[in-house]
C-alpha cells in the first residue's frame, strides 16, 4: 500500500451480458485515516433521457477521478488477430508466441508421461487418491510440473492451444485454475470463448472514450472467488449453492460477510441488498475487491510469456 495519505480507489465493472443488460460500476476507496477499504459507490449504468450508458461509464469514471479500473473482458488480441504470416493451420503455426506456449504445454505432458513410465503403480496411485490438481506454488521460476495432472485437465492439454480463440495467458491459467474451475463452475477459462463479439466491440468502442491517465486491468469473477476459497476468507459451500434459486441469495450473503470481516472492507446496508440481488452488481465487486490488490503488490506474478504488461490479468492472493 502507498505510504501517502492519498485516498486511493479502484472500480469494477463487468461488461458480459447483452446490450440491454444491466452493468454496475463498483468502487472501492481505501481510507489512511481508517486503514479500510470502503465500497463508497455501487453505480449501475443505463441509458437515461438524453444520455446513453456508455456515456455514464465515462461520466462516472471522471467524476470519481479514476485511475484504476477492472473488466471481465480481454484487454488484448489473441495471436491470429495480428498475425502476418501466410497461414498453415494452426497445427503447423509457426508464429514464436504460439510456437512457444505449445512447448510449455508439451513438457507438461511429457513430464507427466515420465512419472508415469517410471513408476506406474505410484502414479496411479497418486492419481486414484488426488484427481483435481490445481498448481498451487508459483511455476513460472520452476520446471513445468513435478506433479501428476489430473485426467481432465491431460484432455484439456491433449485439446491443444488455439491461437484464434487462446492467448498465451490462458495456458498459464489453465495451470492454476483449470480443475477447481471445472469442479466448482463446470466450465474452463478461454479468453475469447467467454466473450462475446458484441461484448468485445462494445469495450473496443468504451476504451476510445476512457480518459489517457486511466489503466485497464483485466480479472475473472471465478478465478477471483477461487482464490478467495483458497485463502480460506470463503466457504467452498457458499460457491457451489450461489447459482441456486432458493439458497444462492443467502450464499452470496455469506461470501460478502466473510469477505467484509476477513479483508477489512466496509459495505453499506443498502448497498449490501443490491450485491446480494444483483448478479452484476454482485460481480463488479469482485473485480474491485481484486482491484484493490493493484495496490497491496499481492497479485500473483505472470511469467514473461504471458506477456503481463500487455495483458495486465489480476490473478489475486488474498493471504
Amino acid at each position: 500500500m502507498s505510504q501517502n495519505n492519498q485516498r486511493q480507489n479502484v472500480a469494477g465493472l463487468s461488461l458480459k451480458g447483452g446490450r440491454r443488460d444491466q452493468f454496475f460500476f463498483s468502487l472501492l476507496e481505501y481510507f489512511p485515516d481508517e486503514k479500510r477499504w470502503f465500497l463508497s459507490s455501487l453505480l449501475q449504468v443505463k441509458d437515461s433521457e438524453g444520455s446513453s450508458g456508455d456515456e455514464a461509464i465515462r461520466d462516472w469514471i471522471e467524476e470519481y477521478g479514476l485511475k484504476e479500473i477492472v473488466l471481465d473482458v480481454p484487454l488484448t488480441l489473441p495471436t491470429c488477430s495480428l498475425c502476418q504470416i501466410e497461414c498453415p493451420g494452426h497445427m503447423q503455426c509457426p508464429h514464436p508466441d504460439v510456437v512457444a506456449v505449445k512447448g510449455h504445454i508439451q513438457s507438461v505432458l511429457d513430464e507427466d508421461a515420465r512419472m508415469a513410465t517410471e513408476n506406474p503403480k505410484d502414479y496411479e496411485f497418486a492419481r486414484n487418491a488426488d484427481d483435481l490438481f490445481d498448481f498451487l506454488k508459483d511455476i513460472t521460476h520452476r520446471p513445468a510440473t513435478t506433479h501428476i495432472i489430473s485426467r481432465s485437465f491431460k484432455r484439456r492439454l491433449k485439446k491443444g492451444y488455439l491461437p484464434y480463440w487462446n492467448r498465451e495467458v490462458d495456458f498459464w491459467i489453465w495451470c492454476y485454475y483449470y480443475d477447481q474451475l471445472l469442479e466448482l463452475f463446470n466450465t474452463s477459462f478461454d479468453s475469447y470463448g467467454n466473450s462475446s463479439l458484441m461484448v468485445q466491440h462494445r469495450f473496443s468502442y468504451l476504451r476510445r472514450h476512457f480518459p489517457n491517465h486511466l489503466d485497464l486491468f483485466e480479472s475473472n469473477t471465478q478465478i477471483i472467488l477461487v482464490e478467495l476459497l483458497r485463502a480460506g476468507v470463503i466457504k467452498k459451500a457458499d460457491i457451489i449453492m450461489m447459482g441456486d434459486l432458493e439458497e444462492g441469495p443467502e450464499a452470496k450473503l455469506d461470501i460478502i460477510k466473510r469477505v467484509e470481516e476477513k479483508l477489512n472492507v466496509f459495505i453499506y446496508d443498502h448497498d449490501l441488498e443490491l450485491l446480494v440481488r444483483n448478479p452484476r452488481a454482485f460481480e463488479s465487486f469482485l473485480l474491485a475487491l481484486a482491484g484493490k490488490n493493484v495496490y497491496m503488490n499481492k497479485n500473483k506474478t505472470l511469467p514473461d510469456w504471458t506477456k503481463p504488461d500487455e495483458v495486465s490479468f489480476i490473478a489475486p492472493s488474498f493471504t
